[in-house]
């Protein structure tokens, strides 16, 4: 029967779980309770001193309260939480330690130190000999695509899981007795779960989590490669404007006078080239504007690429729902819409870069034709 420490103990990690903003689909109060029977049947089959029990159930209650604020360091974290609430209740340090590191000793990489030590690691990893596995299984890799940004495909799941597995062992002497066969059978059912990623010739499909990586990176670099290019636009753009500027308020008012005859023909190279450079930039970040519509019939026949809002900028939301929809429930048909998306970025990227390097092209030969031509009217002047 629970102790009355314990019941308050269980009530406060409850409301930290309650009242935490993070989304936990694995490591939530319902695991919490699952590792503290797990700790509580591991003891008693070992015969550990009642103090012990009561400490150990602590470290279990708290062992996984970090996850309310991030998953990272989270052991740490929930050292931190224990440590300040057994303060707070009066349990001096000595002990808080002792509970303290059971807790950190549930880090996967470091070796267990005790016997306590040996049976949260036992307990924690309890979920190995359950009948509904697949379904804790699966819930974990649901916490883990949100802590990591990333899809896990199932086979990439069932492989992780395998390898874990295989390499995980007990430590105390009643999990290797009575945890080890419900364990095998857990192993076996992972093996069948994998045989359904294989087709009839044996061969696994490509992993998704890399397709969609590649997809991710491309289209990452794409984008950055035009935000490079409309900033190299915009500041010949700016250059070529303040040039002209300071051509029309400084230089060509002075060319009514008959003794600067001789700066016509440079400003006015000066002026033209920039004006031509402003044209190509202008033309290198100026949008292209499509039809924005697509029909069923579209949709149906692949024609339309829905990742690009220019083919569906004008249809109602449910129809582009309804487009949407229907392409993902077609993975060649979704695949095939990025290929076409990041080719026809490619296209834009070519067609931005090459109307820049005739921008760059123009401007260098602009600057250098006027200062050639500068100092050739000068050369002249002076001379006669």
């Amino acid at each position: 029967m629970m102790n009355k420490e314990l019941l308050k103990i269980e009530t406060h990690v409850f409301e930290l779980f309650k009242k935490s903003n993070q989304v936990l689909h694995y490591h939530d109060f319902n695991h919490t309770l699952r590792v503290v029977k797990n700790c509580e049947e591991i003891a008693k089959g070992e015969n550990i001193p009642e103090q012990d029990m009561q400490d150990l159930k602590i470290a279990a209650y708290f062992h996984d309260v970090g996850y309310t604020i991030s998953n990272k360091d989270h052991e740490q974290k929930s050292v931190e939480i224990c440590s300040e609430y057994l303060k707070n209740n009066g349990i001096d340090q000595k002990r808080i330690d002792k509970i303290s590191s059971v807790i950190l000793s549930t880090m996967c990489k470091k070796e267990p130190e005790n016997l306590l030590h040996q049976i949260i690691r036992d307990a924690d990893s309890g979920h190995l000999i359950l009948k509904d596995f697949l379904k804790y299984s699966e819930l974990l890799r649901k916490e883990k695509e949100i802590f990591s940004n990333e899809l896990i495909s199932e086979e990439e799941w069932v492989d992780e899981t395998l390898s874990y597995i295989n390499k995980h062992r007990y430590y105390t002497n009643y999990t290797r007795e009575n945890w080890q066969i419900p364990k095998e059978r857990t192993i076996f059912k992972l093996n069948s779960a994998k045989d359904k990623f294989r087709d009839s010739t044996g061969i696994i499909e490509p992993p998704q989590r890399g397709i969609e990586t590649a997809f991710r990176v491309a289209l990452k670099n794409h984008m950055k490669l035009s935000d490079i290019a409309d900033a190299k636009a915009n500041i010949l753009l700016s250059v070529n404007a303040v040039i002209i500027s300071i051509a029309l308020s400084v230089l060509i008012p002075k060319l009514d006078n008959p003794s600067n005859a001789h700066l016509i023909v440079p400003t006015m190279i000066l002026v033209g080239f920039s004006l031509v450079s402003i044209i190509f930039a202008i033309f290198s970040t100026m949008p292209k504007v499509t039809h924005g519509t697509f029909t069923k019939e579209d949709i149906k026949k692949k024609k339309v690429n829905l990742l690009f809002f220019g083919n569906f900028h004008k249809n109602s939301l449910s129809e582009y729902t309804w487009g949407m929809n229907e392409m993902m429930k077609d993975k060649e048909y979704l695949y095939n819409s990025m290929i076409k998306d990041l080719f026809f970025l490619g296209k834009v990227l070519h067609k931005k870069y090459r109307l820049l390097t005739i921008t760059y092209i123009v401007f260098i030969i602009g600057l250098l034709v006027s200062v050639f031509s500068f100092i050739y009217m000068f050369e002249i002047t002076f001379i006669l």
